[in-house]
C-alpha cells in the first residue's frame, strides 16, 4: 500500500504498480482472519476489528480509501423515507425491515421545499466538519489516500429523500414538476458543495446512483434538462478550488459517460455494468479510472474465470495512467474466501506494468 502510488495515480503519472481499492472487505471477518490471522468477529470490539482491517488492507496493498461524510442521516437526519435494508454484513447486523415514507403523495414531493425543510447550513462550519472527517481518515490509514464527500449528490438524494414509490409516481405524474423539485434539492445540496470547495481537502468523492442496472428510469432528456447541469453547477466551485473529484455511480450508466465527464469529474468509479473499456477508450489518458471486476464472477466463478475477468481489467487499465484495480461493487461476505485469495493473487502476478 502507499500513499505516492496512489496519488501518482491521481494525477495521472502511471505508477510501476497499478494501485488498488477494495470495498466491504473488512465486513467479511472471515477474510481478514484468514489473511492476517487476527482472530476477528463481528462481536469482536472495534479496537479489534479495526487493527484487523488495518492488516487486512496492508497485505492486500490498498492505496485508495472510499470515503463521505454527507450522506442521507447527516443531511436529512429524520426526515426521510426508510426503505430498510436487506442482509449483507457477515452475521446480517444489517438487516432492517423499518420501512416507512416521509412522504405520502406525490403532490408533497412536487411540492418539497428543502430550505423551508432543512434551511440553510453553516457553510464555514461544514468545511471544518470536512477537513475533521478527512484529517480522521488520515490519521488512520496515513499509507492511503484518502477523501472525504458527498454521497447525496442528486438522484441518490431524491431516492432516500422519497422512496422510490413516491419519486416514481411523482415522476410520471409531472416529470417537468419532479424536475424543479430537482432543481431546488441541487441548490440546497450546493451548499455542502460550496463547504467542501472552502476545506482544506485535495481528493472529494462525489457519490450519485443515477441509473438502475438496466440503464436510466427517466428518459434521458430528462436527465441531460435536470440531473447534469445541476451537479455541473454544484462541482464548479470544487474545480475552482482545485480538487480531485472521483464521481461514483451503481448501476449501468453507459448512456451518460459523456454527460459525466462533462460536469467535469477527475474519476470514474463504477459497477461491472457499466463498460470499462468504453470508459478507457473516451478517457483513459485524462481521468482516474477504478473498477471493475465483477463481483459475480469472484463470488461463483471457477479460477479459470477468475484469472480471465482479472486479465480483462488489467489489460484494459494498464494502458491508463490513473488506473486503479478493484472489484466492481463490493466484497461480498457469502464470497468463497478460496476465490478471493485466488483473486488476490491474481492481482499481485498482474499488478506491475
Amino acid at each position: 500500500m502507499s500513499y505516492d502510488i496512489g496519488m501518482a495515480a491521481i494525477n495521472l503519472e502511471m505508477p510501476e504498480r497499478i494501485p488498488r481499492s477494495e470495498y466491504s472487505a473488512e465486513l467479511y471477518f472471515d477474510l481478514m482472519k484468514r489473511v492476517t490471522g487476527i482472530d476477528v468477529c463481528e462481536d469482536s470490539p472495534d479496537d479489534l476489528k479495526l487493527a484487523a482491517s488495518l492488516a487486512f488492507r496492508k497485505v492486500w496493498n490498498y492505496d485508495f480509501n472510499w470515503n463521505v461524510m454527507v450522506d442521507a442521516k447527516y443531511a436529512f437526519k429524520e426526515k426521510r423515507t426508510k426503505m430498510g435494508h436487506a442482509k449483507f454484513t457477515q452475521g446480517g447486523l444489517d438487516y432492517t425491515d423499518d420501512v416507512s415514507g416521509y412522504y405520502k403523495t406525490p403532490e408533497e414531493v412536487l411540492a418539497f421545499d428543502p430550505f423551508e425543510l432543512f434551511g440553510e447550513i453553516d457553510v464555514f462550519s461544514e468545511a471544518r466538519r470536512f477537513e475533521d472527517d478527512y484529517k480522521k481518515r488520515c490519521a488512520v490509514y496515513p499509507e492511503e489516500v484518502n477523501m472525504t464527500g458527498i454521497y447525496v449528490t442528486c438522484v441518490s438524494g431524491l431516492i432516500d429523500l422519497f422512496g422510490w414509490d413516491m419519486l416514481l409516481l411523482a415522476a410520471g405524474l409531472d416529470s417537468e414538476g419532479f424536475g424543479q423539485t430537482t432543481n431546488r434539492y441541487s441548490e440546497w445540496i450546493g451548499q455542502y458543495f460550496k463547504a467542501l470547495a472552502l476545506s482544506d481537502v485535495p481528493v472529494a468523492m462525489v457519490h450519485d446512483d443515477l441509473v438502475w442496472t438496466a440503464g436510466p428510469f427517466i428518459h434521458p432528456d430528462w436527465y441531460r434538462k435536470f440531473v447534469f447541469p445541476n451537479i455541473k453547477k454544484n462541482l464548479a466551485p470544487l474545480k475552482e478550488a482545485g480538487k480531485k473529484i472521483m464521481f461514483t455511480s451503481d448501476g449501468n450508466f453507459n448512456k451518460f459517460i459523456t454527460d459525466i465527464a462533462d460536469c467535469g469529474v477527475d474519476g470514474f468509479i463504477f459497477e461491472p455494468i457499466t463498460d470499462l473499456k468504453a470508459i478507457a477508450d473516451r478517457y483513459g489518458k485524462s481521468h482516474v479510472i477504478i473498477g471493475n471486476a465483477d463481483t459475480r464472477i469472484i463470488m461463483f466463478g471457477s479460477r479459470d474465470d477468475i484469472h480471465g475477468e482479472v486479465r480483462r481489467c488489467m489489460d484494459i487499465g494498464r494502458k491508463c495512467p490513473g488506473f486503479f484495480m478493484a472489484i466492481g461493487n463490493h466484497i461480498s461476505p457469502n464470497s468463497s474466501i478460496e476465490n478471493l485469495l485466488y483473486y488476490n493473487e491474481c492481482y499481485e502476478k498482474m499488478s506491475r506494468r
